[in-house]
C-alpha cells in the first residue's frame, strides 16, 4: 500500500496441555510454549509495530508464589524488545541458579514467564496514545485468584461512551474512555460479580472458605459472564483473555469482522489472528486450523476442556476485506489466490484504458503487498495477449510467413520491476516545501526499461489518501517519461471511514472524498455539504438502530467513473507530463473475489453494525466544523 495506514493488531494465545515435564523431554525445553510465542507473535508482526506485549499464567501453584506474568514494550522493535527481556531474566535466574538447568519443577517455581498459558499481542495504536501503558495485554488485578484478568484484543468499539457511562451506572470511576478499558472493566464486573454468587452458594453447601476457592474453579461459567458483558458491544472484535486460575477464552465479534483462527491436538491449543501462522509456527495443514465462528468464543478451562459456545446470535457475516487485499499475510493458501483474482478481474479495464496495446505497455507494481494482485493480472494480460496473437495468425494465415510467425509469437507481456522503495522517510524537517521533496524520493525508480511511446500500468494494492502518488510516485514514474500512466487499485474506492479498527478516522483524508467535493461543485450543487450536515445533525439524538448513512448522498450523483478520473487529477500535478488514469476495482468483482469476506463499508458505506451509521455521520459533522477528533 503506497499510503501509510495503520494495520491491524494481532493475537496470540497457546494453551499447553501436558505437564512442562513433557515438553522438555519430547521438544528438549521447557519453554517450548514461550519459543512457540515467539514466532506466533514475530510471524504477525505485519499486524503491529507500535507495540507488543506477553502475558503468561501458571497453573497450580501454591500460595504466595508468582502465577502471573506480564511484560510489554514500545520500543522500536517491540516484540525483540520483551523476548530480550524475557531471555534475560530466564537466562540470569539459571546462571545464579545452576540446579534450575535440567529441574523443571524449579523453573516453573522460579522463574517467571514460565507457564502452561500464554497469551501474546501485537498492536497498531488507532486509538489512545502509543505509551507502554497502552500496549495490551491489560491486566485487572485482584487477590482472589479467579478474579484476576487479563485482556488483548484485536477491536475498537463503536460506543465507547456508552459503555463508558454504563460502567458508571454500575458505580464505577473508568480511568480512561478508551474501549480496551471498558471491555475489560465491564467483564470485570461480571466475573467479580460471578465470583460472588458462587462463594455464596459454597457456603449454603458447607464449604470451608479454602474448599470455596476449588468450587468456583469448576464451576464458573465464562460464557454467561461474556453474554451478560458484551450485551450492548457495537464494533469489531477479536479479544483473548485469561483468568488467573487458568481459564481463558477468545470471542469474536457476531458479523465476523475481525479474524480469529484456532488448532488443538493432544499437546496444545493455539489461536491467532491469521491461519498460515499456526499452520507454520505448528507444521498443520491447512485443513487442521479452524475459524473461529462469528458470535461464538473459544473457551478453555483449566482443566484443558475446549469448547465452542454462541455467545451472540451471529449477524449476517460481514468479515473485513481489507484483511484479504493488504492486512493478512499473502502466504494463506485462500488470501493468495483471492489477490491473484483481484489482479485479474481489474484487468479488463485496464485493457480499455490501454485500446488492448499490450505490446507498447510495461507492467509493474508498487512493492509490496500489491505483488500477488500483480501476478493475477499478469495471467489476464496473458490470455489477452494469446487472444491477440490467435487472431493474428488467424487473420494472416494465407500469406502467413515464417518471420512473421515469429513476429507474432516473440510478442511479450513486458513486466519490469519499476519501483525501489530507497529509504523511509525521516520527519525531522517541518519545513513543507523541504518535506515534499523529501517524500519525493522516498521511491526510487528503474529508468531505462520505459519508452516514450509505451504506457506504463502500476497496480497497488489500495488507494486511500492518494498523497504518497501525488507527492512521490507519480513523479518518479513520470521520470521514465511514458505516454500515460494508469494506476491501478485492486481494491475499490475508500469512500467511508472504518471504525471497527483500521487507521482510517477523517473523512477529509480520503482522496475519493475530495474528489467527489470537487464533482459536486463542478456539477454547481453548492449547498450539497451544507444539506448533508444538517441530516447528519438532526440524527445526532437518533437511536443508532435508526441512523442513515447520508454521507451517501455526496457521491450518489456520480459513476465510479467519474469519481475515478477526477481523483486523477486530483493527485497529477501540473508537473506531470504524461497523462495520467486511474482505475479502482468493482465492489462486485471484489466480492467475486474474496466471497467469504463480504465485509465493504468503507466502499460502500453499508455498515455492518448500528454504531457504523451514527460514525460516519459524526465524522461528517467533524469534517465540517473542523473538529480534528475521532467520531467514536
Amino acid at each position: 500500500m503506497s499510503d501509510a495506514l495503520k494495520h491491524e493488531c494481532g493475537i496470540a494465545l497457546v494453551r499447553l496441555l501436558k505437564p512442562l515435564e513433557y515438553y522438555k523431554e519430547k521438544y528438549g525445553t521447557a519453554f517450548y510454549g514461550v519459543n512457540k510465542m515467539y514466532l506466533m507473535m514475530e510471524k504477525q508482526h505485519n499486524r503491529g509495530q507500535d507495540g507488543a506485549g506477553f502475558a503468561s499464567i501458571k497453573l497450580d501453584v501454591d500460595p504466595g508464589e508468582r502465577y502471573i506474568s506480564r511484560v510489554r514494550s514500545n520500543a522500536s522493535q517491540p516484540i525483540q524488545d520483551i523476548f530480550a527481556q524475557i531471555n534475560k531474566r530466564i537466562n540470569d535466574e539459571v546462571f545464579d541458579h545452576p540446579e534450575y538447568k535440567e529441574d523443571v519443577a524449579a523453573q516453573k517455581k522460579n522463574i517467571p514467564y514460565l507457564g502452561e498459558l500464554m497469551l501474546g499481542h501485537v498492536r497498531y495504536g488507532t486509538f489512545g496514545g502509543n505509551s507502554v501503558e497502552h500496549v495490551h495485554p491489560f491486566l485487572r488485578q485482584n487477590n482472589w485468584m479467579h478474579r484476576n484478568l487479563i485482556i488483548a484484543g484485536n477491536f475498537n468499539m463503536t460506543n465507547t461512551t456508552e459503555l463508558f457511562n454504563n460502567l458508571i451506572e454500575l458505580g464505577m470511576h473508568p480511568k480512561e474512555k478508551a474501549d480496551t478499558i471498558t471491555v475489560m472493566e465491564k467483564i470485570g464486573h461480571f466475573l467479580d460479580d460471578a465470583v460472588r454468587k458462587l462463594y455464596k452458594k459454597s457456603k449454603s453447601l458447607g464449604l470451608t472458605k479454602i474448599e470455596a476457592s476449588q468450587y468456583i474453579v469448576e464451576n464458573i461459567n465464562l460464557a454467561k459472564i461474556l453474554r451478560k458483558s458484551a450485551a450492548h458491544w457495537d464494533g469489531g472484535y477479536a479479544m483473548a483473555g485469561l483468568l488467573g486460575h487458568g481459564d481463558a477464552f477468545v470471542f469474536r465479534d457476531p458479523a465476523g469482522i475481525r479474524p480469529a483462527y484456532y488448532y488443538r491436538d493432544d499437546e496444545v491449543v493455539v489461536v491467532a489472528s491469521e491461519r498460515p501462522v499456526i499452520q507454520t509456527v505448528f507444521n498443520v495443514p491447512f485443513d487442521e486450523v479452524k475459524e473461529l465462528d462469528p458470535g461464538h468464543a473459544l473457551l478453555l478451562r483449566k482443566d484443558g476442556y475446549m469448547t465452542i459456545s454462541k455467545i451472540l446470535e451471529p449477524l449476517e457475516k460481514k468479515s473485513c476485506s481489507f484483511e484479504r487485499i493488504y492486512f493478512s499475510r499473502g502466504s494463506d493458501a485462500e488470501i493468495y489466490q483471492e489477490r491473484k483474482e483481484l489482479g485479474r478481474l481489474v484487468m479488463p479495464k485496464v485493457l480499455k484504458s490501454i485500446n488492448h496495446d499490450t505490446e507498447n505497455t510495461v507492467f509493474s507494481f508498487i512493492p509490496n503487498t500489491a505483488e500477488t494482485s500483480f501476478y493475477g493480472m499478469l495471467d489476464a494480460a496473458q490470455n489477452e495477449l494469446n487472444k491477440q496473437k490467435n487472431e493474428a495468425i488467424l487473420e494472416e494465415k494465407e500469406g502467413l510467413t515464417v518471420e512473421r510467425l515469429q513476429q507474432i509469437q516473440a510478442h511479450k507481456i513486458r513486466t519490469e520491476k519499476i519501483a525501489i522503495k530507497d529509504v523511509k522517510l525521516r520527519t525531522f524537517i517541518t519545513d513543507d516545501s523541504s518535506r515534499d521533496d523529501l517524500v519525493a524520493h522516498v521511491y526510487d525508480v528503474t529508468y531505462g526499461v520505459v519508452k516514450s511511446t509505451d504506457n506504463l500500468v502500476i497496480i497497488d494494492d489500495s488507494i486511500v489518501r492518494g498523497t504518497t502518488l501525488k507527492k512521490s510516485i507519480l513523479k518518479m514514474l513520470d521520470r521514465l517519461n511514458p505516454k500515460q500512466i494508469v494506476v491501478v487499485s485492486s481494491a475499490p474506492q475508500i469512500r467511508y471511514p472504518d471504525c471497527y479498527g483500521i487507521d482510517m478516522a477523517r473523512l477529509e483524508h480520503l482522496v475519493a472524498f475530495q474528489a467527489a467535493l470537487e464533482l459536486q461543485k463542478e456539477k454547481g450543487n453548492k449547498n450539497i455539504v451544507e444539506e448533508i450536515y444538517a441530516k447528519c445533525k438532526e440524527q445526532e439524538s437518533v437511536l443508532d438502530s435508526e441512523q442513515i448513512n447520508h454521507v451517501k448522498e455526496l457521491y450518489a450523483p456520480f459513476t465510479d467513473e467519474e469519481v475515478s478520473d477526477k481523483i486523477a487529477t486530483i493527485i497529477s500535478e501540473n508537473s506531470i507530463k504524461a497523462n495520467v488514469k486511474v482505475i479502482f476495482q468493482s465492489v462486485e468483482d471484489l466480492h467475486k473475489a474474496c466471497p467469504e469476506n463480504l465485509g465493504d463499508w468503507y466502499f460502500t458505506g453499508d455498515y455492518p453494525t448500528p454504531g457504523g451509521n451514527r460514525v460516519v455521520n459524526k465524522a461528517f459533522i467533524n469534517f465540517v466544523e473542523g473538529n480534528p477528533e475521532r467520531a467514536y
